[in-house]
This record gives C-alpha cells, structure tokens and sequence, in this order.
C-alpha cells in the first residue's frame, strides 16, 4: 500500500454531483448552505454543510461555483439522491434548477496532485478540477463525465485512500457524519472551513450559531485512533477505565502497520490517552488521539 501523503497516486472514488442553475440559484443556495455562496468567486470551491431545520446534518459538500449563476455540489457518493431530496424540498417559486449530474470522479492524491491535476485539464465544459480541501494533504479530485487518471500517475488502492483520510481526520457521511450528527460534532477545523458566521440567514442556523457562541461544546466529537495489534471494525467500542466512552466509525491500514481509525468520543476525553477497543476477538490497546493524525 503507497502512503499518498507522500507518494502521488490516482484512484476512481464515488461521488455525486449535483447542478443547481439559473437566475436565483446563487440567492438559493445561500439560504440553504452554511457557507456564503454569494462570496464565492467563479471558479472556487467551499466546504459546506446542508442542514435540517433543526441544524442536524443531512449532508457535508463541496460548492463549486462553475459560472455566475451555476454551481456544482459534490458529495460522498450514495448521498446525492439525498442532497436533490432536500433541496428541491424548497424550490418552491425559485428559478433555479436542481439536477444531477452523470459524472465520475478521480481523487489524486500526495505531492504534485495539483500539478497533474493542471495537467490534465481541458476543455472546462467537460468537467471539472476541484481541491480536496483535506487538512495537511495536496489533493485534486477531477470530475465529469469521462475523467480518468492522469497519464504516469501510479494507480492507488481504496485501502490507501482511506488511510488518508482517516490520518487527515476527514469525516464521511454514513460514518462519522449522520442524520443524527451535529455540525460541531465533526471538530472546530471542520467548522471553521465549512460555516460562515457572518452571512445571512441559512436553514439551521440557530442550533450551529447558539453552540459556536458557548464555546464549541458538545457532548461528544470525532477523534483518531491508533490500534497497533487486533482488528477493529466499524460500531466497535472505546473503552477507558472499564467505561465505554465512544464508538469506531472508520477504520483503515496504517502504512507503518496497525490501524488506524476514527471514533466518536465523549468530550471528557482528552486525547493523547490510552483506551481498548472491543473487537470482535477481544479487547485490544488503542489510544485515542487528537486529528489530523502524524505520519
């Protein structure tokens, strides 16, 4: 397994991509995003979230904004159906157009991501190139129609990939991020990239802005995992003292050996510690760790 930290890799990724166009797209979305669309520059992207009225996360994003009144949305895929769900649940008497789009995507990942990425950029029409926004991490993801790997980019593996993104602390949806999850659940530098405080009024602002102005403080937050022996598995428990203090959502080979994972965690523990995770083969030694996590 190559370590994309380090080493440039290619591999085809599931994500869906949805288009939302038209005179008030932008005046839409920037009721319905917690980032400030209207603040995006042409050619830009933003992490974002899209949240139910009562500020839980129905999906974590990126926006591009492809021209002045068209933007494309991005998400893990499986989630897409979800996101059109939601927003066309709104679009009542906007003249907007909320569609997907039939796109794959390529992520390259490690040094000269982005180099590779302008490489094999053509016509814009045809798709797009957008920065993974990954904490510590140079990476591109190219999206449209026909993308494929740049030439000379060695081929990564899904084992790889994942690593990465559990080492940069990248929440997933379906994993780490959930219908019952809240945004700061995910980590204030998560936060920080992806809410806007000072735009106007988006769909679930009220929960997001009343915990942001109380310090952050939850009752639990996404934290990494170092396991050096024994094989973890998503939903197993963390275990301090005898006390079950939270849950393994992600789990990934670490390319020095052992694994690495992330896991929800009660806020009470402060990271570095040391903990157990219950596997199916019995309890093995892990320690709980800030993210995004070294090496």
């Amino acid at each position: 397994m190559i370590d994309l930290r380090h080493s440039l890799g290619a591999i085809e990724i599931e994500r869906d991509v949805v288009r939302v166009a038209g005179p008030d797209a932008v005046a839409y979305l920037q009721g319905q995003l917690s980032q400030d669309v209207e603040d995006l520059d042409v050619g830009s992207t933003a992490l974002s979230f899209l949240l139910a009225p009562t500020g839980k996360v129905d999906a974590w994003l990126r926006v591009t904004r492809r021209r002045g009144d068209e933007l494309v949305l991005d998400v893990d895929g499986g989630h897409g159906e979800a996101v059109l769900g939601r927003l066309r649940r709104f679009l009542l008497r906007t003249k907007a157009d909320v569609d997907p789009l039939a796109w794959r995507a390529v992520a390259l990942r490690g040094p000269g991501a982005e180099a590779a990425a302008r490489e094999a950029a053509g016509d814009g029409d045809a798709g797009l190139a957008v920065p993974a926004l990954w904490p510590g991490v140079e990476g591109v993801d190219l999206l449209g129609p026909d993308v494929v790997a740049p030439p000379g980019v060695q081929p990564a593996d899904g084992a790889a990939y994942e690593s990465l993104r559990v080492r940069a602390g990248v929440p997933a949806l379906g994993a780490e991020l959930t219908d019952a999850t809240i945004p700061a659940e995910a980590g204030q530098a998560v936060v920080d990239a992806s809410v806007d405080f000072t735009k106007g009024c988006f769909t679930g602002q009220e929960l997001v802005a009343r915990i942001d102005s109380r310090g952050g403080h939850v009752p639990r937050r996404i934290r990494g995992i170092l396991v050096p022996g024994g094989a973890p598995a998503a939903a197993d428990a963390v275990v301090i003292d005898g006390k079950e203090v939270g849950r393994v959502t992600s789990v990934a080979p670490h390319p020095e050996g052992g694994t690495v994972a992330l896991g929800i965690v009660a806020r009470a523990v402060e990271p570095p510690v040391a903990a157990e995770v219950t596997t199916a083969g019995g309890p093995v030694p892990a320690t709980v760790v800030d993210l995004p996590i070294g090496g």
